[in-house]
């Protein structure tokens, strides 16, 4: 049995992974530029072409359907074997680096260049400690070499779905009983565990100041004598999906065509339909 499951596995991968055919890029990404504008932390969303990320679109009502995230160059002095095997499986500079989880490889380390294709939004946290940064590179690198959740997207699908047949109520606990693989990861999960660890937001739900959470009816008799400050709820991990980072209050839209330059003029524009 476990040889038919990894042999569907690596036909559903498959399948799953076949680009399209047709894919309409909006803009034009220069290698160089993007190097020049990234920083290690940046979220790099992307509107991928394959089937799989028509889907994902489709459940998250969104044009991004993967996300990585810029680490630079993360291998210091405790992870040159990693440094190694990268150079040697990329053929690429080791300076500009991406990790991200994919359906077929598991979570592993790409040059960023290898997104220079594709429409890409840069979204980047605001105010994140170089410490944190630190503790976060971290935790991606130990995440190196682990598997795609491909159970957890049948359960991210049963959740986005209006016509499921799970109760809205039931939603969340279905969830949580549906993935029991902890070293198993899709791409936003894996970003949103390490932004969680170091205790840094998303989109997380905030109960607003003088505003008593849920308690039971013997509780709510008594009246608080200080008011409630506004408190912060995390959104859990495996529900964290592309589109969070870029509706996220924390994170900082960045045009690289734009970093570096003082001004836009567009009059300047010369467009097709009016004379020179």
């Amino acid at each position: 049995m476990r040889w038919l499951w990894h042999k569907l596995f690596d036909w559903g991968a498959d399948y799953l992974t076949r680009p399209l055919g047709e894919y309409r890029r909006r803009t034009s990404n220069d290698p160089e530029v993007l190097r020049r504008t990234l920083r290690p932390g940046d979220i790099i969303l992307v509107e991928g072409d394959q089937r799989v990320s028509e889907i994902i679109k489709f459940l998250t009502q969104s044009s991004w359907s993967h996300a990585a995230i810029y680490v630079g160059d993360p291998w210091g002095t405790h992870h040159q074997e990693k440094r190694t095997d990268f150079e040697a499986r990329c053929n690429e500079d080791s300076d500009h680096v991406v990790i991200e989880a994919l359906l077929e490889e598991g979570v592993l380390a790409n040059p960023v260049a290898k997104y220079a294709d594709y429409n890409l939004r840069i979204c980047r946290p605001v105010g994140l400690q170089p410490a944190d940064l630190v503790r976060l590179t971290e935790q991606l690198l130990g995440q190196l070499g682990s598997r795609y959740d491909v159970k957890h997207v049948l359960d991210l699908a049963r959740y986005f779905f209006p016509v499921s047949l799970i109760p809205r109520r039931f939603r969340h606990t279905a969830l949580e009983l549906g993935s029991d693989l902890t070293h198993e990861v899709i791409c936003s999960t894996l970003i949103a565990q390490a932004f969680q660890g170091v205790g840094f937001p998303i989109l997380p739900t905030v109960t607003p100041d003088g505003v008593a959470s849920p308690r039971p009816w013997y509780q709510r008799l008594r009246r608080p004598r200080t008011p409630y400050p506004a408190r912060y709820h995390r959104k859990r991990a495996s529900l964290v999906t592309p589109r969070d980072f870029d509706l996220s209050p924390y994170f900082e839209v960045v045009k690289p065509e734009l970093v570096g330059t003082e001004s836009f003029d567009y009059t300047r524009i010369r467009w097709d339909d009016t004379p020179a």
